[in-house]
């Protein structure tokens, strides 16, 4: 059985092909934020992504007829519970529509496997999309009545590093209290406890540290004169596309940034230096979720090829827990073979439920009728 595991990110379409759980070919294409800022909207980038794919499949000798699955990384739907789900009609169009109100790219992923399976008459499937909701009642609330925090991270990469990490130190995933960071073009944060991840900042929702392509927490008064001046249109972008390092140098480029920085651009520093700085206070503010019980800190993601970082975290967090780093992700692994396990199976396969696993407090909801 052949898969293709379809994976696309605010920087970069990863792609393999698998035969059963044995990885045959994989690639990373990298996009920098500019290339994707000529698309007026996330959606509209399926042509382009879906170059990319057949870029792959020509330079590894196959054909797109011969796949048997389709996998895609998720997002922007309703948000769900954790696990592989079938991609059917309604889980595309709420993914289309980003019903959950987050226009990550990592929908495409749904969106693109969904097309893909339709026109060779094959499955689709997905898994741990970046709006599974494990979030404890308290992360949720707001000083805003009726405005509440959203679940929104890389669930699949966190989760598959967290049960690695668990599995290598000979831990159980869901008796152990982790914080996992996941740090590349976004960053999020999360506090995993007993196997759920109970609170975290919104990875696209302008809510944590800036990151290569998002502004992260902004003071809101502040934020409102901006958006007086230019719009609400470019803030909304600058949530998840247009913003941090794009918004300072004009690229998500980190290789580029990190030259100026080893050069001792002093713009480059401060900006780098903040940005991990920012890391590190999501970390401790995790920290205080877990009640200062922490196992361990994991730091994974693309930009932890970068020594340097890891350094720095573990100078501002050790006191908290042992910090590991575990560059690059596991996502494509895990769809793969979560997915031939499904299959066979060995898990359950969720159907999309096409409404949020949490739709509000009945008391306040109640109070507002009232």
């Amino acid at each position: 059985m052949k898969l293709l595991i379809i994976n696309p990110g605010s920087t970069s379409t990863k792609l393999s092909i698998y035969e059963d759980e044995r990885k045959l070919a994989e690639s990373s294409y990298f996009h920098d934020a500019p290339e994707l800022l000529k698309y007026p909207h996330v959606n509209a980038q399926i042509p382009f992504r879906k170059r990319v794919i057949d870029r792959f499949a020509k330079e590894n000798h196959f054909e797109l007829s011969d796949v048997d699955v389709f996998v895609g990384r998720g997002g922007s739907a309703y948000p769900c519970k954790s696990g592989v789900m079938e991609i059917d009609d309604r889980l595309y169009e709420d993914t289309k529509d980003a019903v959950g109100g987050s226009e990550h790219p990592a929908k495409l992923g749904v969106m693109l496997a969904h097309e893909l399976a339709k026109e060779y008459g094959k499955k689709a499937y997905t898994m741990d999309p970046t709006n599974v909701d494990e979030l404890i009642d308290e992360a949720r609330i707001t000083g805003i009545k009726g405005v509440y925090r959203n679940a929104q991270a890389h669930v699949l990469n966190q989760k598959a590093v967290a049960r690695k990490h668990c599995a290598l130190h000979g831990l159980e995933y869901e008796h152990c209290d982790l914080i996992v960071a996941h740090i590349d073009g976004g960053i999020t944060v999360n506090a995993h406890h007993n196997g759920k991840m109970i609170d975290g900042n919104v990875g696209s929702g302008g809510d944590g540290a800036f990151t290569p392509t998002r502004i992260g927490s902004v003071p809101v008064l502040p934020l409102l004169d901006y958006i007086d001046d230019h719009g609400t249109k470019q803030v909304r972008d600058m949530c998840s596309r247009s913003g941090g390092f794009v918004s300072y140098f004009g690229t998500s480029d980190f290789k580029k940034i990190y030259e100026r920085v080893k050069e001792k651009d002093e713009e480059a520093s401060l900006i780098y230096s903040s940005m991990v700085y920012q890391i590190g206070k999501q970390i401790g503010a995790m920290a205080v979720v877990l009640k200062g019980h922490v196992d361990a800190i994991l730091l994974t993601g693309g930009l932890m090829i970068y020594e340097d970082i890891c350094d720095r975290i573990r100078e501002n967090c050790s006191w908290i827990a042992e910090v590991w780093s575990y560059p690059g992700e596991l996502e494509q692994e895990a769809l793969a073979c979560e997915v031939c396990k499904a299959l066979k199976g060995e898990r359950e396969i969720l159907k999309y439920q096409g409404k949020p696993v949490f739709e509000g407090f009945s008391f306040i909801e109640d109070e507002k009728r009232r």
